[in-house]
Order: C-alpha cells, then structure tokens, then sequence
C-alpha cells in the first residue's frame, strides 16, 4: 500500500493556473469537426425549395385587374391578403408567402405594391391577391 500516505491529502493547486472550469475540460472531449462549415452545408443541400409557379394568361390577366382596382380606390386603404413568391438568396427556388395588410399605393418605378407597413411586393411575383374589395366589385359587376 504505497499511496496510503496521500490518498487523503487535498490535491494540489498550482499557484501559477486557475483551475480549468467543469465546462472548458469537458470541451477538450468534445467531438471534433475536422472539416468546418460541412455541417452546415449538408443541411443547406437538404433544406427544400419551391419553384416559382408560371401564371396562366386568365390568372396574370386577373392580377392585372386586382391591381387597377387597388390602385383606383388606393384612398381607402383596402385590406387585402397577398400570396406572392419569395426567391432564396442561396439556391435555385424559392417559398411562397401570405400577408395581410391594407394597401397603400402602387409603385410604379419598381412594379411592387406597397402596404400600410412598409412591406413592398414586387408584381412579378404576386401569384393572388384577395380582399373584400374585389367581391364587392364582382357584385357590382354581375348586378347581385
């Protein structure tokens, strides 16, 4: 029993070293990634994109006229929700999106509708706009 003079000795502390956090030795076990940003490029490649849909000549035709309207009555602010197409900055595609919000006026410089918010949608890639405003005008055309 050659240790039995020191087992119950404190351990030593060095006077030069703090001793190392419970945190910073169990990260000298950590597992170790020999090629950094890999991870992030797998999940970049696995993570899905949309295509941006082509629209009928009835339905660009449609968004035209929805357009015009909201432009003709931009006083009063219509309450609208607009899907439109959103183009990932990192890959080919892109997500489709939805938002509500009153319009505020068309920008014809840069072909986008503008809400109440701030938010500006380019025409190009609106795929529907709706609102009460646009039934209210179906009714008045068909006489209902």
């Amino acid at each position: 029993m050659q240790y039995e003079n020191i087992i119950h000795l404190p351990r030593p502390l060095s006077k030069k070293h703090y001793p190392m956090s419970v945190y910073n030795r169990a990260a000298q076990f950590a597992a170790f990634a020999a090629l950094s940003g890999y991870g992030e490029e797998i999940n970049e490649t696995a993570r899905l994109t949309n295509s941006k849909l082509e629209l009928s000549e009835d339905k660009a035709a449609d968004l035209d006229a929805k357009t015009q309207l909201l432009i003709d009555h931009a006083a009063e602010q219509p309450e609208i929700e607009i899907e439109y197409f959103i183009p990932d900055k990192r890959k080919n595609g892109g997500a489709y999106h939805k938002i509500k919000g009153s319009f505020r006026w068309y920008d014809s410089g840069n072909a986008s509708i503008v809400l109440s918010d701030g938010t500006s949608i380019s025409v190009g890639n609106i795929y529907s706009i709706e609102g009460q405003i646009f039934e209210q005008y179906t009714e008045n055309e068909t006489g209902d």
